[in-house]
C-alpha cells in the first residue's frame, strides 16, 4: 500500500511540531486472498502512519455480499463506525438496520456493543472504523461460540470455543 501521508508544520502553544496526515480518498484498500467468501473486505490500516498508538483506524471497502468480520463484541475496546460511501447493513443485538453515508455508530465494550457490518447492496461500500487499542484484548463471537484473546505477545494469541470450559485446577494437580 502506498502511503499518502504528508506533513505540515503546526504551531502549538509550547512548541512547533510536525503533523502527519492521510487523505482517505487517496488510500487503496488491500484484499487478502485467503479471506473466505462473505468476508472479502479490502482494508487500509493507517493509524501508525500518522503517529497513532492509542487509537486505531482502518478504511474498509466492501464489495457486494461481503462483511468486515463475523458478528462480535470486544473487551475492553470501544469501536466507532463512520459510513463514507454506500448503505451498509448493521447487525446489532436489537436487530439489523440500514446505515446512510455520514452515519456514525459507537460500539461500546461488552455484549451491548456486538456488531457486524455487511454490504447487502450491489454497489461497493466504504466505511471507516476507529477503535481504542488496548491489551490484553478479548473478542467474543457469539454465533460461532468462540472467544479470542490477544494479550500482546503473538505467541500467546488464542481462539477457543466458549463451551470448552475447563476446571480452574485442570492440569495443575494429579
Amino acid at each position: 500500500m502506498e502511503s499518502s501521508a504528508s506533513s505540515d508544520v503546526c504551531l502549538h502553544p509550547s512548541k512547533v511540531s510536525r503533523v502527519d496526515r492521510i487523505n482517505l480518498n487517496a488510500l487503496e484498500p488491500e484484499y487478502d486472498d485467503t479471506d473466505p467468501e462473505g468476508y472479502r473486505a479490502g482494508m487500509a490500516r493507517f493509524g501508525p502512519s500518522i503517529g497513532a498508538s492509542k487509537i486505531g483506524a482502518s478504511l474498509y471497502e466492501l464489495p457486494a455480499g461481503q462483511s468486515i468480520c463475523p458478528y462480535h463484541y470486544e473487551y475492553p475496546e470501544e469501536e466507532w463506525l463512520m459510513v463514507l460511501e454506500g448503505r451498509p447493513t448493521l447487525r446489532r443485538p436489537a436487530g439489523e438496520s440500514k446505515l446512510e453515508p455520514g452515519d456514525i455508530v459507537c460500539f461500546p465494550s461488552g455484549a451491548d456493543g456486538a456488531h457486524k457490518v455487511t454490504n447487502q447492496t450491489d454497489e461497493t461500500i466504504r466505511v471507516l472504523m476507529f477503535s481504542t487499542k488496548m491489551e490484553p484484548a478479548v473478542v467474543v463471537y457469539p454465533d460461532s461460540d468462540k472467544i479470542a484473546v490477544w494479550p500482546g505477545d503473538p505467541a500467546d494469541h488464542v481462539i477457543v470455543r466458549r463451551s470448552s470450559h475447563v476446571d480452574y485446577y485442570d492440569g495443575e494437580i494429579d
